[in-house]
């Protein structure tokens, strides 16, 4: 019998190569975005609540619930071409006259939102056809599966190594794997670990376009650079750090959704709209996944590097103690000055 957490890793596995997928006592859903089965068709379309917005459904008593995914209709049916240019802004420009659309009753609210979840960690858009004729074979997975694949319980140390690195010789890096999650997160430790003093702690989500590239757009690759940095000042005054990296790239959304919200900042939408779009959360991040690192690695309580007020409460609500909090911020330029003031203005940073 397989487990509920395989059956999501099963369920996002086929997302990310065009299969369809079926929620248990819901529906059959082929994804917009990667679908192969190019003669499937189907009366109806399954988008996020963001992107209902933005096509100006919001207005209508069944697309009004707050953060529920959308059931809409049109007067033709859906295929593939013209779902995914409903599902991705990106085309917004070249085909602006869409509709009419009228949202249906959800009789499935949990299963669609799951459904949304999945597209998220798959890193694809969020839209479906929906019990489309001609799908295939579908992948099945329960609602009810998913808590199953997050439970951070499953996440165990896999490899550790001395790493001497350029802010500390002192460093140590610990790999951490779960079964059914292919991403493999990793802690730096530097400095010696000890029970009496709370480390210097830094939770980093993955950036390539900013930790290995140098981009300007963000501030991820000065942030990295400054917390090795301030570890190792700890370190050589007696204390130590730890540096969880972890792999959610754009805060949870994926490297390619990343980008595509990035071509939508270009158009003239800060970080958040560009989200919103795209039919993504602006925040997506697994927090517990940190706690349980710290809890693998014997931490109990920190000092957390950070301008999020938000993390603080996320890392305490998942256990963690955070005794102080200590400020991050670096000097923006005229590529991220724009990114710096959406994150104070619009998602609670203290800077």
């Amino acid at each position: 019998m397989t487990s509920p957490a395989r059956r999501v890793a099963l369920a996002i596995d086929a997302l990310r190569h065009g299969w369809p997928i079926a929620l248990e006592g819901g529906f059959t859903l082929l994804p917009a975005e990667t679908g192969l089965a190019r003669n499937a068709r189907s009366r109806r379309l399954l988008i996020s609540a963001a992107r209902a917005v933005t096509l100006k459904l919001a207005n209508q008593r069944e697309a009004a619930v707050p953060e529920a995914p959308v059931l809409i209709r049109g007067a033709d049916p859906f295929d593939l071409a013209s779902a995914r240019v409903l599902a991705d802004p990106a085309l917004d420009l070249a085909n602006p006259l869409k509709g009419p659309f009228l949202a249906e009753h959800l009789d499935q609210p949990e299963a669609a939102a799951v459904a949304m979840e999945l597209a998220r960690l798959a890193g694809i858009l969020p839209a479906f056809l929906v019990d489309p004729d001609d799908a295939g074979e579908a992948q099945i997975v329960a609602a009810t599966d998913l808590a199953a694949w997050k439970d951070s319980a499953h996440l165990a140390i896999a490899a550790r190594a001395r790493l001497p690195i350029a802010a500390s010789e002192e460093a140590q890096i610990v790999a951490f794997r779960s079964t059914d999650d292919l991403r493999e997160h990793v802690a730096l430790v530097i400095g010696d670990q000890r029970s009496d003093r709370a480390p210097l702690v830094r939770l980093h989500s993955e950036c390539l376009t900013g930790d290995i590239l140098g981009s300007l757009k963000c501030d991820c690759g000065p942030q990295l650079d400054a917390a090795l940095e301030a570890m190792a000042d700890e370190a050589r005054g007696g204390g130590w750090g730890v540096l969880l990296y972890l792999r959610q790239e754009g805060r949870g959304i994926g490297l390619i959704n990343k980008l595509r919200a990035y071509e939508l900042q270009d158009q003239g939408f800060d970080t958040v709209d560009a989200n919103n779009r795209l039919g993504l959360p602006t925040e997506a991040r697994d927090f517990p996944v940190a706690a349980r690192m710290l809890e693998l690695l014997g931490v109990r309580s920190i000092r957390l590097m950070t301008n999020n007020p938000g993390k603080v409460d996320a890392l305490r609500a998942a256990g963690v103690d955070v005794a102080e909090r200590v400020p991050h911020q670096l000097p923006p330029n005229p590529h991220n000055a724009r990114y710096l003031a959406t994150k104070r203005d619009r998602t609670g940073h203290l800077l």
